[in-house]
């Protein structure tokens, strides 16, 4: 689960530097994420057991996280340092594989992707270095905890796909799997007094070296706003006659 900010502010900016500057808007949880945890709280309410979010992200992400566990997450584990300050996707990849180690887990359940970076490589990444297998863009999990193995439907193209791996095992989860809760009023008294910890990179095994923006792979070279967008032109007619007005619109501006 990460922490990013509002996009419905509609104040992201980037800072000096050329990295999003966190302090502008307030952080939210992230909108994928949001379905990977409806969907655990689903699978928790069918098969038994716990779901613990866990995220790297700054020393104030707390505040954050306490909206997922007023949705119902058990408890949190919160990575965080000063030396994560400005982490690429290899770092961030590297941190949260090095968090799970320390962790017992049946799934591990990820947004597709974040609002704010839109990588989408992080969670495959973390499978990678944790050795798990991936099943990525689930509109259906089926898991069988007798035989130890989960059954995903993944979005393709064309429709979709049969996968089956043994567990535990990574699921990239997509918004195919259902609308997130709202938080009850008694989920969100819960929510105070659930447990969240917190872990340094010393304290998973990490050099503080080996992450933060002094070893990114990549960075911002330069940016600007985009064109202004040219005035449009509204058609309201009947069909055919819509139709008609189009193609030959299309037309007029075709390029061979």
């Amino acid at each position: 689960m990460k922490p990013v900010p509002d996009p419905a502010s509609a104040g992201e900016r980037l800072g000096p530097d050329g990295r999003l500057d966190r302090g502008a808007v307030p952080a939210v949880v992230n909108g994928n994420d949001e379905y990977a945890l409806e969907a655990a709280l689903k699978l928790t309410e069918a098969h038994g057991g716990e779901v613990t979010l866990l995220s790297m992200a700054p020393a104030t992400a707390p505040e954050t996280m306490r909206k997922a566990l007023a949705m119902g997450a058990t408890s949190g584990r919160l990575v965080t340092d000063p030396a994560l300050e400005g982490s690429c996707t290899v770092s961030t990849t590297r941190v949260l594989a090095a968090a799970l180690a320390s962790m017992t887990f049946d799934l591990v359940l990820a947004g597709v992707d974040t609002s704010d970076g839109v990588s989408g490589v992080v969670a495959p990444g973390v499978a990678a270095l944790a050795g798990l297998p991936l099943l990525s863009y689930a509109a259906r999990i089926e898991p069988d905890p007798a035989a130890g193995t989960v059954r995903v439907r993944r979005i393709t193209p064309t429709g979709y796909d049969v996968l089956e791996a043994p567990m535990p095992a990574l699921i990239t989860c997509t918004q195919a799997l259902g609308e997130p809760r709202y938080p009850s009023l008694k989920g969100i008294m819960a929510a105070r007094s659930k447990e969240i910890t917190t872990a340094s990179l010393a304290d998973i095994g990490v050099d503080a070296a080996t992450a933060g923006g002094a070893v990114a792979t990549t960075r911002v070279t330069g940016t600007q706003a985009p064109e202004a967008r040219a005035a449009t032109r509204v058609i309201r007619e009947s069909a055919d006659e819509a139709a008609r007005q189009v193609v030959e619109f299309l037309a007029e501006r075709r390029l061979i």
